[in-house]
């Protein structure tokens, strides 16, 4: 009984010992900036979207993303990283390009197509 006891106080002691190392601002739920700024490059550098090269700056709390993409989703993927690293509010001004590149011009028809439906036989 006396070393179920003493096992309890031991691992409580260790809980809050652990907790006690964690900084104010992750018991407050505030990040400072340069902590939500290296959770953000530290997401980006793992995500698909770190090859495009965009740059993050954060501060008082509001991420600002520069850069450019050729890829319309990765815009909307940094504003969601963003967020979820702590960013209370996100400044988007990454650029996305009409065109991808590599893709030949005038692919895609401007005109709609028509399309023939025919009626079904009766059975």
């Amino acid at each position: 009984m006396r070393t179920l006891f003493a096992i309890l106080v031991l691992s409580a002691w260790s809980w809050t010992a652990g907790a006690a190392t964690l900084t104010k601002s992750h018991s407050q739920g505030k990040f400072s900036d340069a902590e939500v700024e290296a959770t953000i490059k530290a997401k980006l550098a793992k995500s698909k979207i770190g090859k495009e090269g965009f740059q993050i700056h954060v501060k008082d709390g509001t991420a600002t993303w520069t850069g450019a993409t050729s890829v319309m989703q990765h815009k909307g993927a940094a504003t969601r990283m963003a967020k979820t690293a702590g960013a209370t509010k996100v400044v988007n001004n990454i650029k996305v390009s009409e065109q991808q590149p590599g893709k030949a011009t005038g692919a895609i028809p401007l005109a709609p197509r028509r399309v023939e439906v025919k009626a079904a036989k009766p059975n």
